[in-house]
């Protein structure tokens, strides 16, 4: 008689039980970043809260209070990039979620920011990474999970520099994940479509003035033009997927990107 085959974890449902575990969240005042903290606190992670926004973060470890972990702030500007790095020592969860956007014209699209773009949403991550990975390597165990979008994937008009940046990334988190495998650490993309943040809320008027529409068209015809499900996803959705990616069940869940994109990629 041949014996049964068997594969994958033991645990037969999944657990998010991360307690015991550091996880570091950038970008964690507001948005993507602020669901994703909390979330993985009420799972009993400890959280490094880190953004440049005070407030943001004050408000947010408010929230926090009472869930089985902890939300820690700490207000940083990823400009910094060897303080970014130092921050990242001893995390076993790393989320790379800070961003920004501006939409213009490649001809009019200021360097300087530009410049900011990719140090905040590529280099910044690298950094990141790179504090983070001997505590990981050393432990045999570590998930970094890079918050792209569905523009790592395509490309849209008039956003060179998020475009640039989110392409980057995902090269980045497939080297990580290839170099991270033998050490049992995981890196992998999520890729929201347009999500309900304040990012997406405050590039309505510039996506109004590039396409030349009223600001109540930018949605429906630009922004959800190419998904299938026609709603902005909630920062909530995404941080679930986020928590997903931190279980053992997600242990062979590497070097790939995740997206939560309505079926934009579909096409």
């Amino acid at each position: 008689m041949t014996a049964p085959l068997t594969s994958g974890p033991a645990e037969p449902s999944v657990s998010l039980d991360l307690g015991g575990r550091t996880a570091l969240v950038t970008g964690a005042a507001g948005g993507i970043g602020h669901a994703c903290a909390l979330r993985l606190a009420a799972a009993g992670a400890k959280v490094r809260a880190v953004d440049r926004d005070a407030e943001g973060l004050a408000a947010l470890v408010e929230r926090a209070d009472g869930l089985a972990g902890a939300v820690e702030a700490r207000v940083l500007d990823l400009t910094d990039l060897d303080a970014a790095e130092a921050a990242a020592a001893g995390a076993d969860i790393l989320v790379n979620n800070a961003g920004l956007q501006l939409v213009r014209p490649i001809e009019e699209f200021p360097p300087d920011v530009f410049h900011t773009v990719l140090t905040v949403m590529l280099e910044a991550p690298f950094r990141l990474i790179r504090g983070a990975l001997p505590h990981m390597y050393a432990q045999g165990w570590g998930r970094i999970v890079n918050i792209s979008s569905v523009h790592g994937l395509r490309a849209s008009a008039f956003k060179s520099a998020y475009v640039a940046a989110k392409h980057g990334l995902e090269g980045l988190s497939k080297t990580a994940a290839l170099e991270g495998a033998p050490h049992g650490v995981t890196s992998v993309c999520v890729n929201p479509g347009y999500v309900r943040t304040p990012l997406v809320e405050k590039q309505i008027a510039d996506q109004a003035a590039a396409h030349s529409l009223p600001e109540d068209r930018v949605l429906t015809d630009v922004l959800l033009k190419d998904s299938a499900i026609k709603r902005l996803i909630e920062t909530d959705e995404v941080a679930e997927a986020v928590l997903y990616l931190c279980s053992p069940q997600a242990s062979f869940i590497t070097g790939t990107s995740l997206s939560l994109d309505g079926g934009w990629t579909a096409h």
